[in-house]
C-alpha cells in the first residue's frame, strides 16, 4: 500500500491551505485501548494539532480524540500528547528540516492501515497571505473552466 492509503479517519484540510507541504512521512502512534476504539469510530480531530520533537522523540500535541462511550474509568484525556513511532533517522531528518527558516511539521491525515492507526505528517513552509489568495484564485479558475467544459458537453 502507498503512503496515505487506507480508511481515512481524519484529515487536516487547513494544513494544505496554510503550508506548502514539501515532504511527507508515515508514522505510527502509541495509543491506549480506549483511544484506538475512538479512533476506529472516527472521533478524531487534527485541526489545531502539531508535531514537536523533544529528547529525540516525536510527539503530537493538541490532537483531539474523543473519550470512548463505553470506556468508563479507563478513558483517556482527549488532548494528551501522544508519542509518534518513527525511526531515529526519520526523526533526525525532521529535526534538520525544522531548523530551516519557516518550516514546521504538521499532521495531514490519520488512517487505519493493516489494523494499525497511522498518521501522515508533512514538513511544510508557511504560506504568506498573498500565496493563499493566489491559490484560491487558481482553484476558482479551475472550477470555472471545469464548469464551462461540463456545460458545453451537455
Amino acid at each position: 500500500m502507498a503512503k496515505g492509503t487506507g480508511k481515512v479517519l481524519a484529515q487536516n484540510k487547513k494544513a494544505g491551505h496554510d503550508y506548502f507541504i514539501e515532504e511527507t512521512i508515515e508514522a505510527g502512534m502509541v495509543l491506549t485501548g480506549t483511544e484506538i476504539k475512538s479512533v476506529r469510530g472516527g472521533k478524531v480531530q487534527l485541526k489545531d494539532s502539531y508535531v514537536r520533537i523533544s529528547n529525540g522523540e516525536a510527539w503530537i500535541a493538541n490532537m483531539h480524540i474523543s473519550p470512548f462511550d463505553k470506556g468508563n474509568r479507563f478513558n483517556h484525556d482527549p488532548l494528551r500528547s501522544r508519542k509518534l513511532l518513527l525511526h531515529k533517522r526519520q526523526i533526525n531528518e525532521l529535526v534538520g528540516s525544522v531548523k530551516r527558516d519557516g518550516y514546521t511539521i504538521v499532521p495531514l491525515k490519520m488512517y487505519v492501515k493493516d489494523g494499525y492507526a497511522k498518521l501522515l505528517i508533512g514538513v511544510g513552509k508557511g504560506k504568506k497571505d498573498y500565496d493563499k489568495r493566489d491559490d484560491l484564485r487558481k482553484k476558482e479558475a479551475k472550477r470555472d473552466m471545469e464548469r464551462a467544459f461540463k456545460d458545453r458537453n451537455r
